[in-house]
């Protein structure tokens, strides 16, 4: 029997503080940085199906983290050690998810 893939979307959001652009440091920048670099390393790793953010920079701004993996263990793992949340800038939220149509 073949283990099918699972697909999970989290949503990131900043902390409320944070939504103030004079509240970040070198050390939020650094972490946003390591952040987008773990999701670089998924999809080199091909689970990472898309990552991304809407515009602007207020309590409505969101992330979002499309993953196929094996479980929701492993997809609760990966959001839980991103770095933007596991260091306290983004709160995140799994949910499982299918994708229904994407342009190839």
């Amino acid at each position: 029997m073949v283990n099918e893939k699972k697909q999970f979307i989290y949503v990131l959001k900043l902390v409320p503080s944070l939504l103030n652009l004079n509240n970040w440091t070198e050390k939020e920048e650094e972490i946003v940085g390591r952040h987008f670099a773990k999701l670089q390393e998924l999809l080199k790793e091909g689970k990472l199906v898309l990552a991304g953010k809407t515009s602007g920079m207020d309590e409505k701004t969101f992330g979002i983290v499309i993953l196929e993996v094996e479980s929701e263990e492993e997809a609760l793992a990966i959001m839980k050690n991103d770095p933007s949340v596991a260091e306290g800038i983004m709160e995140a939220e799994l949910f499982p998810y299918n994708v229904a149509l994407i342009r190839k």
